[in-house]
């Protein structure tokens, strides 16, 4: 049972572990320096990893923020190691697989000082396990997730243009709308596809 669903499980317990370390967050945010607690609109999820805060106080939500970033990225690598399955083409099968476990592991560790090139590697490497999905969901007959799969790319294209160009007002907001998108993409490729979808029999 949990192995069966431990994507699922894990990006849940990893929500869950989000919220119990932004209730400890002791405060500041990019717009206000001494702000009490984690503001939702004006706080990157990254301002949990930090050891200090951005008001100077030692951090009590980072090991639960480290958690559920290591619970979101071990589930996500599984995704794409049983998504890798369902490809009947096994040269793009380890790619969808290999780029997925190297962006995972680089997701990871945005939670230490290598923040910013931790976060290039790892868009980097999705991109190209996401095109690769595309690609193939496209030569399918998902016509929904045809769909979602363009917004998806979308997503992850218009994220790393607001990310590198300094809107970092904007990608607050973004980060979490892309994260919630890119989960229940990822979860529906999980249950509601097949190997028989992409000509894998």
């Amino acid at each position: 049972m949990i192995k069966k669903n431990f994507t699922l499980i894990g990006m849940i317990s990893s929500v869950l572990l989000i919220a119990t370390s932004s209730l400890y967050y002791p405060g500041g945010s990019q717009s206000d320096r001494k702000a009490i607690g984690y503001d939702i609109k004006h706080n990157y999820l990254c301002n949990l990893f930090n050891e200090t805060t951005i008001n100077g106080q030692n951090n009590a939500s980072r090991l639960f923020a480290i958690g559920a970033m290591f619970l979101l990225c071990a589930s996500s690598a599984i995704f794409f190691e049983r998504f890798s399955k369902k490809i009947p083409a096994s040269s793009s099968a380890t790619i969808i697989k290999y780029c997925g476990f190297a962006s995972m592991a680089a997701a990871f560790l945005v939670v230490t000082p290598y923040h910013d090139v931790m976060t290039t590697i790892a868009s980097i490497f999705a991109l190209i396990a996401l095109f690769y999905i595309t690609v193939f969901i496209f030569k399918s007959k998902l016509m929904l997730f045809k769909i979602l799969s363009i917004i998806s790319l979308l997503i992850l294209y218009v994220n790393n243009y607001i990310y590198y160009s300094g809107l970092n007002g904007i990608i607050t907001h973004h980060a979490k709308i892309s994260f919630l998108f890119i989960a229940i993409w990822m979860l529906g490729l999980e249950y509601f596809t097949k190997s028989s979808d992409f000509g894998n029999q």
